[in-house]
């Protein structure tokens, strides 16, 4: 008896120590978040920032605020927040904020506080990358050009000059958001800070010194006492209490972790798509393989992931850096033109609902790693003493299923996905498996702006003889000092008559070694050819037969740039530029021009400098009609402005390489002759947001072409819908994970109708007018592009058009009985659906209110919901603190 009490009293003591260890990390943080409750600002500790107080899971997009113009703001703030992000990460950028060395602006699309303060306006919190060195594919990696400049100047090492002009811009930016009372210590969105940008690519470069730079940065803006934790991505060594972060695609399998165990882990670029340089053909990232990465590092600990980019946007003007596109990051989640990207953006959507469910496991659970076997695995979260729990089983096998066994349910796994379960029993998610919808882009020519453009042209004067006395030419960089694309070098050779080759066959070459990225070439003013490098070999050679005469022959070459390097090291020793001349088939041999010849030089276009994109401007030159469409000619048109309210693009089929203008905006380079391997240009269309033109007055177009024989004539203006919607849904795949909730510590449906839905939405404004396709069985394909298969049920568009013709958005339940399909028992079938949406007719007014209504509805449901999940956290401390009490 005395032993059997013993034993009691042991197995009391175990579970009391067992329940203690069970609260005590819960005690620990309700302890921390009492007291930091009224206290503002950001700290942190191994599980996640902790923001006034208060534990946080983010998700966070990459706009830029340049890349886009402020009437664009709201409408893509807004289109995040619905997409769940909390958080909006950007660069700051030197350059467009200090053009000229101690000219600063901040107006515009440069007008960084207005951007941060419509983000607050939204309740999203705000991460900013300030540089000085932001690389982003923007022009110099956002630093000022005149740094170049600066005497004895070496970037981003522990340089002097750098580090003075370095210091005097930080303080500058954060000077002024700290005055706008912009950091959360102030009551502000921003929340984290970024100090320069993957130093560790460059960092063996510069040894000693990068790594006394990186020192100094990171004690630059810790000095400041901002209230806001700082972070270096790609910096394993980071300094001092900079939080080390990743940069990746795949950050939850490639990334270390913190450099301290307390500190969180932070995903600061997930990439989304790829940046596209001319020349490139099209490249995106699967939605699949984003939700994936995405699920993999938050079941790993992670507590922050950025998307870079969420919204792409344009690169307006010479902006973007050398040879990347006027068109930037267009398949991230929100496209070029800020119009949802679907399936992208309703997936990413979606995994973000499903890992909010998850949140309370994942911030205060215990991890937990178990092998199911050879390509399976679960990653789950449990807290000690509750009902508590979330999981994420994962197949990794990239080509098959698998079925996996855990806490007593067996669950089926596609190939590669991720399946969450926030109560470690419902799948509400599974990466591989969409049912959000889908979205096609079209571009449908506007009459009204395409109609009858007539032109007049002006060309560039071809300069023969330069004064100079360079014995090789000048470098391309220092002569633009970007202001310009463009620099003229010229150059004379006198030529004897007998030493022209007088055999039948024979002539001379022209050959121009350049360091790139373009040129154009004239002998005795007369076009010769041009010649341009790529993204990955600038560099190239021009050879071209040239007909010389006997006396002086005039040598003129463009140098052409197409913007800035942006990354690497020693960037302001980069050159670009011709650097070589020579003749070849001389009878007296090949004659070097850069050995004893003179070179000229003049930066600039003459357009350019009388600025003949602008209404004044035009006024200086002469222009004609219908004359001959020369290489370096001016066109000048005038259009009135597209009908409606869709997004607008100036397609430039028929040309070849140079400039746009609009009002006198830039709009960006274009090329269209430079094909990708497709045969294709890179970029066709060109944003011209509705901003940049007039409302009654007709607009003035003004093109710069590089090249000769365009065709004018088959320049058009489009407008820019996603009207095209579909869906793709497996029968097996899960509900939505918006038909879920919390309930306490259970995972709840929010509908008593749980069937499997094809959803379909239009565009606001606008309903469905057609069903293109329809098909329950076994289609294959892909957005704009379906094709039926052999077992589709007969019904099928009938029973969609019945569901949704003339309506805003719809639903088709995803099961056989819906379509009274008895066909192919064996396979599973697989629903397709295409429709086409058009703006509402009638009362305009009405239909606004009606999308608001709509809108308004699925707000309020989703605020119901997380009402309710706070009052279900809110009685979960309650219960904890009296289960506290009774033990």
């Amino acid at each position: 008896m005395k032993s059997r009490t013993i034993y009691l009293i042991g197995i009391l003591l175990l579970i009391s120590l067992c329940l203690k260890a069970g609260y005590a990390k819960e005690e620990k943080d309700d302890d921390e978040n009492n007291k930091k409750k009224n206290k503002k600002g950001v700290t942190y500790d191994g599980t996640s920032l902790i923001i006034n107080g208060k534990r946080e899971l983010l998700y966070s997009g990459s706009v830029h605020y340049p890349r886009s113009t402020p009437d664009m703001w709201p409408s893509i703030i807004e289109k995040a927040r619905v997409g769940r992000l909390n958080t909006i990460q950007t660069y700051v950028f030197w350059n467009v904020h200090e053009p000229e060395q101690g000219k600063w602006d901040f107006k515009g699309r440069f007008d960084l506080v207005k951007f941060i303060k419509l983000i607050h306006e939204k309740g999203l919190y705000v991460t900013i990358r300030l540089g000085p060195f932001i690389q982003a594919e923007w022009n110099h990696g956002g630093l000022p050009v005149w740094l170049r400049e600066v005497p004895d100047v070496y970037f981003r090492t522990d340089n002097e000059p750098f580090k003075e002009h370095t210091e005097r811009y930080v303080r500058k930016i954060l000077g002024i958001l700290k005055e706008e009372k912009l950091f959360a210590s102030q009551g502000g969105p921003i929340i984290l800070g970024q100090i320069e940008n993957e130093y560790n690519a460059v960092r063996l470069a510069y040894k000693e010194n990068g790594e006394r730079y990186i020192k100094w940065a990171a004690n630059l803006v810790e000095s400041m006492n901002l209230g806001i934790p700082w972070v270096m991505c790609k910096q394993d060594n980071a300094p001092g209490n900079i939080i080390n972060a990743c940069n990746g695609r795949h950050c939850g399998d490639t990334f270390p972790g913190p450099k301290r165990p307390d500190m969180p882990s932070l995903w600061t670029e997930n990439w989304t798509t790829q940046f596209r340089v001319f020349g490139d053909p099209t490249t995106n990232r699967r939605s699949e393989d984003i939700a994936f990465a995405v699920s993999r590092f938050f079941s790993k600990n992670g507590s922050h992931v950025n998307y870079y980019m969420y919204h792409g946007g344009t690169n307006f003007g010479r902006t973007s850096a050398h040879f990347v596109t006027t068109r930037y990051y267009d398949h991230a989640p929100l496209d070029e033109y800020g119009m949802e990207k679907d399936p992208k953006y309703g997936h990413l959507k979606h995994v973000h609902r499903a890992l909010e469910l998850c949140k309370k496991a994942l911030l205060w659970g215990h991890p937990r790693f178990q092998k199911l076997g050879p390509d399976t695995e679960v990653r789950y979260y449990e807290q000690p003493g509750t009902n508590v729990c979330a999981a994420f089983l994962a197949n990794n096998n990239t080509r098959e299923p698998n079925t996996v066994k855990f806490k007593g349910q067996k669950f089926v796994l596609p190939s590669r996905s991720i399946s969450i379960l926030p109560d470690c029993k419902t799948v509400v998610y599974n990466t591989a498996q969409i049912v959000a919808q889908h979205s096609w882009r079209n571009f449908v020519k506007s009459e009204k702006s395409s109609k009858g453009l007539k032109f007049d042209m002006y060309s560039e004067n071809v300069p023969s003889k330069l004064e100079g006395d360079t014995l090789i030419p000048g470098e391309l960089y220092y002569l633009t000092k970007d202001k310009t694309d463009y620099a003229w070098y010229t150059t004379s050779i006198k030529i004897k008559e007998d030493d022209l080759p007088d055999k039948k066959g024979v002539k001379t070459i022209l050959r121009v070694a350049s360091l790139g990225h373009a040129a154009i070439v004239y002998v005795n003013g007369e076009y010769v050819g041009n010649k341009h490098g790529s993204h990955e070999m600038k560099s190239f050679v021009f050879k071209k037969p040239v007909k010389l005469k006997p006396g002086d022959n005039h040598i003129s070459i463009l140098g052409v740039l197409t913007g800035f390097p942006d990354s690497g090291s020693y960037m302001e020793k980069r050159f670009a530029g011709p650097r070589g001349a020579s003749i070849i088939g001389l009878k007296s041999g090949e004659r070097d021009l850069t050995e004893n010849n003179h070179w000229g030089h003049l930066a600039g276009l003459e357009g350019e400098k009388k600025e003949v994109y602008t209404e004044q401007g035009s006024k200086k030159v002469k222009w004609v009609k219908n004359g001959e469409r020369k290489p370096l000619t001016w066109y000048k048109t005038y259009f009135e402005t597209p009908e409606g309210e869709n997004t607008v693009a100036i397609r430039m089929n028929g040309m070849g390489k140079g400039l746009i203008w609009v009002n006198g905006i830039g709009i960006g380079r274009y090329w269209m002759s430079f094909l990708s391997p497709t045969g294709q240009p890179t970029q066709s269309e060109y944003h011209i947001p509705r901003t940049f033109m007039k409302k009654k007055e007709k607009n003035m177009l003004v093109i710069f072409e590089e090249e000769p024989g365009v065709k004018l004539e088959a320049i058009d203006f489009v407008l820019v819908n996603r009207d095209t919607i579909c869906s793709f849904v497996e029968e097996n795949y899960p509900a939505s994970v918006k038909y879920w909730k919390r309930q306490g510590p259970n995972i709840v449906p929010r509908n008593k109708d749980m069937r499997l839905k094809s959803l379909i939405k239009c565009p606001p404004g606008k309903q469905i007018v057609s069903v293109e396709f329809a098909s329950f069985g076994d289609p294959t394909g892909t957005c704009g592009n379906f094709t039926m298969g052999k077992c589709s049920a007969s019904k099928s568009k009938e029973v969609v058009e019945k569901k949704c013709l003339g309506k805003s958005r719809c639903s088709i339940v995803v099961e056989r009985e819906t379509f009274e399909d008895k066909k192919c028992q064996d396979i599973v079938k697989t629903l397709a659906v295409q429709v086409k949406c058009e703006k509402k007719q009638g009362n305009e007014q009405k239909h606004k209110r009606e999308d608001a209504e709509e809108e308004d509805d699925d707000e309020e449901e989703e605020e119901e919901e997380e009402e309710k999940e706070r009052e279900g956290n809110n009685q979960d401390l309650k219960d904890r603190e009296k289960r506290k009490q009774d033990h």
